[in-house]
Order: structure tokens, then sequence, then C-alpha cells
């Protein structure tokens, strides 16, 4: 077994004002800070950028904030060439998945050791599994989000031309800090709360179900994970200013990563990746979406099932009598159905069409999902393009 993850990880409200200190420990004299236009509205960066001012430390800053969601590969080249332009020796991802996905690229591509050797814009030899060499600049990743875990995953997903989800996985790509500043998140919208919450439980969940690389560290991070999203989701939703709920939900999102990161996610992301490819759903929404059918199809595998009903105990602790009474495939379909009742309180549609999905669209949608054949091999049951045309009608 191997097991990656980040090599240091900062976890206190008001973390964000150690940046340039954490900067300057790494050596950088100029720092990229990846962000979009949305962390500049609101603010977000404001204490970080004064810190950099005052402590006069982590010398000087260049901002970017043209990351999209669900990022392309032209977002990534355009932040190259402003990093390039400007002699960057540092970056910093600041934002949700997106901004830090980008910020992984970038900081490799802006190595010495990579630029003069490699043709910005030619991204299609770099997907795959540790296709990169190991060269990149210092990282700092900062989430504004608790969902995606990117601060401690080697993971960088990139939408190309045709519109298509593709995954560079490289330990190259994995940060020297991670900071979880859980006062960052508490103007993030309830329904972002909410979706990017339960793509964190996905993490979880679908990490302790792997077909392939399922390990004992990740089970246990996984658990936990789960422990604490399930008890903290509701009262992010519901109250945003609570910064411990807050932080508390980064740091089950930081769990659920660094389990996810060495035992892959499977079917759900599969699926929903065309969703957000082809009908700009967001990331947490789609996986939000296809939770509940995934796990209905993978519950006909005894051992899945099995698996379901335990998570099915830390998720919903309150069931565990009732779970233990049943078992088996019943006991998973009562931890689906809880699934979906938590779903519809946090207010997350369940529907393919609140997204404007027909049936005409699924035979294609079932099309580009099995284009992801480095998620595939991992979901705990096979799944072929008709059995995705039929999950994905099932919440039509």
């Amino acid at each position: 077994m191997l097991f990656s993850t980040t090599k240091s990880i900062l976890l206190k409200n008001g973390a964000s004002r150690d940046i340039p200190s954490l900067v300057s420990r790494l050596g950088g004299t100029k720092t990229l800070i990846v962000t979009d236009n949305g962390i500049l509205n609101f603010g977000l960066l404001d204490s970080c950028l004064q810190a950099f001012k005052e402590e006069k430390k982590g010398g000087e800053v260049v901002i970017f904030s043209d990351v999209t969601p669900d990022p392309t590969e032209d977002n990534v080249s355009k932040a190259v060439e402003v990093a390039m332009a400007e002699g960057c020796d540092a970056v910093v991802g600041f934002g949700g998945g997106s901004s830090m996905d980008v910020a992984k690229v970038v900081a490799h591509l802006c190595h010495g050791d990579v630029s003069k050797n490699t043709v910005v814009g030619d991204y299609q030899g770099m997907y795959g599994v540790e296709q990169i060499g190991n060269a990149r600049l210092p990282l700092i990743q900062v989430p504004t989000t608790a969902g995606t875990g990117s601060e401690v995953t080697p993971i960088s997903i990139l939408t190309n031309a045709a519109k298509l989800k593709q995954g560079i996985v490289s330990s190259t790509l994995l940060p020297d800090f991670a900071v979880l500043d859980g006062s960052l998140t508490v103007t993030v919208p309830a329904t972002t709360t909410a979706h990017t919450g339960v793509d964190a439980m996905v993490h979880a969940i679908e990490a302790y179900t792997c077909r392939t690389k399922k390990n004992p560290l990740s089970d246990l991070l996984s658990l936990e994970a789960l422990r604490i999203l399930s008890g903290n989701i509701r009262t992010a939703v519901k109250n945003g200013a609570n910064e411990d709920a807050r932080g508390q939900m980064l740091y089950g999102s930081m769990l659920a990563g660094m389990a996810f990161a060495n035992s892959p996610v499977g079917g759900v992301h599969a699926l929903a990746y065309p969703l957000g490819g082809m009908f700009g759903v967001p990331h947490g929404m789609s996986c939000s979406l296809m939770l509940p059918p995934v796990m209905r199809y993978n519950s006909t595998e005894t051992k899945c099932a099995e698996m379901y009903g335990g998570l099915g105990e830390v998720i919903f602790p309150e069931l565990k009598e009732d779970l233990r009474g049943v078992g088996g495939e019943r006991a998973a379909n009562l931890v689906v159905e809880n699934v979906e009742e938590m779903i519809e309180e946090l207010g997350l549609p369940s529907k393919l069409s609140d997204f404007g999905v027909k049936e005409t669209d699924l035979e294609m949608m079932a099309s580009e999902a099995m284009k992801q054949t480095r998620l595939l091999p991992n979901n705990p049951r096979d799944i072929s393009g008709g059995n995705a045309v039929g999950i994905y009608s099932s919440i039509l």
C-alpha cells in the first residue's frame, strides 16, 4: 500500500493571514494567487493581501482571477502566461476546487525545468496517472468551500475543447501546505454549502467502496470524514455564520480528500461529469444528483450492500438498530432512502429535468460517462453504457 498526502496542514480560523510567512518559508519572493472574481468581489482575499503588506514577508503578489467553474485548459494557459511574464516563483490556489486545480498545473508548468521544454497549451500528454515530471514551484492551497478536498489530492480536473473532463494525476501536484480557514467559508451561500458538502460525502463513500485501491488508512479517513460531515452539514447550511460548523466541514472535506486521493472515486463521479460538461451543472450538484441512483444500482452487489449498511450507521447513527436488524441489500436501500431525504432536506434538486436534461440526451450522456476510464473500474459494480442510461433515466 502506498499512501500519499499533503506535507503540512494549517487548520485555524484566520489562518489565511499566515500565508505570507508560509511563502517566505518556502523561499518565494513573488507569488501568483490563482482565484476567481467572486472571491475578489466578496473580499475573501483582503485579509491575506493585507498580511502581505503588513508583515513584509513573502514578497510581491500577482493576482490571476479569471478561473471559471469547471476550469478549462485555456484557463491554465492564461494563468501560466501571467506567472511567466511576472516572474512568479510561488503559487497560491485560493478558492474552490477550480482555482486549486488550476494552481496545481500552473505551479508545475512554471517551474524552470518544465517551462523550457513544454509548449503551453499542449495538455494531452499530461492526462492520466503520473504522466508529468516531479518539478513544480512552491504551492499552497487555500479552500474557500468545503467539498472538493483538492488541497490534499494529487489530481487536477480540466475541461478540454471538446468539453470532456480529464484528470492529471501525479504526486507532484500535492501542495507544500494546505491552509484551512473556516472564517473564509461563512459567506458561502446555503445551496453551495449543501452541494459541496454532499460532494465531500461522496468522496468518502466512494473511497470506502472503491474496488481497486481500497485500503485501511482511506477507510479510517472516510469513516471519520462522514461522521464529521453528516454531523455538521445541516448546521452549516442553515446557520452559515457558525464558524465552528464551517471549520468542521472544511476538516471533514479534507479527510475525505485524503481518503479518495489514495482510494479513488468511481461511478458517481463518472456519471456526474457529463452533467457539468454538457449542461453546466456545478460539480457538487452533479454528484448530489447521481449519488442516490448509483448507490441503489451498486446495492445489488452483496459486498457493497454490506459496506453501505456500515456507512449508514456512521451517517445516520439513529438508524443503527434498524440497519443491523435487516442487513444486506435491504439495509443498503434504507441508507439510500435516507440519503435522498437528507438531500431533499438540504434543499437540493433530485431530477435531471431540473437542469434541462431530456430523454433524448441520455444516450450521449452515457457515452460521455463511458469515457471516464480512470474512474469506472473503481466502482464496486461494473457500469456499461446501457446501465448508465438506466441510472440516468431513474432520476430524469
